[in-house]
């Protein structure tokens, strides 16, 4: 796995872009620092950092799913490859003859 360094202020600012991220990663810090004050138990605060890893697995799928999309969206718009709008010129199927 790739390791990649980030600086605070990048960090700061890629929460900021995925808000359901900034999110995710609030609730971890709140089980790390138990802030609820109801994890007495090891196996408590594995069992909810476990769910809450597994909700941010899935936002961050999500993200980058909609990042695909729109990327491939603005690339194929700038090719010209794609045609969204206007009536289709079909005129059906012909009939077979008899």
């Amino acid at each position: 796995m790739e390791s990649t360094k980030l600086s605070d202020e990048e960090i700061l600012r890629g929460l900021q872009r995925h808000p359901k991220i900034r999110s995710r990663v609030a609730a971890l810090l709140a089980v790390v620092q138990d802030s609820k004050g109801d994890l007495k138990r090891a196996d408590d605060a594995e069992d909810r950092l476990i769910e809450e890893m597994r909700r941010l697995g899935q936002e961050a799928m999500q993200s980058w799913a909609l990042g695909q999309v729109h990327h491939t969206e603005q690339e194929v718009r700038q090719s010209g490859r794609a045609h969204r709008e206007g009536k289709k010129n079909s005129t059906g199927t012909p009939p077979l003859a008899k």
